[in-house]
């Protein structure tokens, strides 16, 4: 209600000061329509879908919910997932390599096989997790609240230094 209500207030200032045609103001072909800012302005709710193998590398989700979603061998390589939800997500064989998981909440989640090399987690609340072979080189876990055995098979496999961060991978477990 409250982007319709914008995008009409918005859509008559423009007609009204610009001299726009209201067709031409909501024209979305040129891809600079309001009606594609107002499109934009929300967050996509991936709660409960099935994403398995999507490409979202690259992507601002930050903030987006993908709470009990599947995205098995999904790319999330170099998103931006800060404080993203993903709880009781099935995210086996995923890639998130590269992105920034900062304060994201990923309990109960499953990141089996995940590639997180160089991916930032800190702040992350993760308990109840699985991390099974996932791949974490370079991963910053800074403040990240983990179970005790989870953080103990992490610090087995824990090498590497984060490209964005500077902090070892080891010391953010505290290995």
């Amino acid at each position: 209600m409250t982007v319709i209500i914008n995008c009409t207030l918005t859509t008559a200032l423009l007609v009204l000061l610009l001299g726009i045609a209201p067709l031409q103001a909501l024209d979305t072909s040129s891809g600079f329509g309001l009606q594609d800012r107002a499109l934009f302005q929300e967050r996509v709710d991936y709660t409960l879908t099935n994403q398995s193998g999507a490409d979202f590398h690259g992507q601002d989700l930050a903030s987006t919910s993908f709470a009990g979603a599947v995205g098995r061998g999904a790319n999330f390589s170099e998103a931006n997932l800060s404080g993203a939800i993903l709880t009781q997500g099935a995210f086996a064989e995923a890639v998130f390599r590269g992105a920034d998981l900062s304060d994201a909440l990923m309990d109960r989640a499953d990141f089996a096989d995940t590639d997180l090399r160089d991916a930032v987690l800190s702040g992350v609340i993760a308990s109840g997790s699985s991390f099974r072979n996932a791949l974490i080189e370079g991963a910053d876990f800074s403040d990240a609240l983990l179970d005790k055995e989870d953080m103990r098979r992490l610090c087995q496999d824990a090498s590497g230094v984060n490209s964005r961060t500077g902090i070892a991978t080891s010391d953010s477990l505290g290995c």
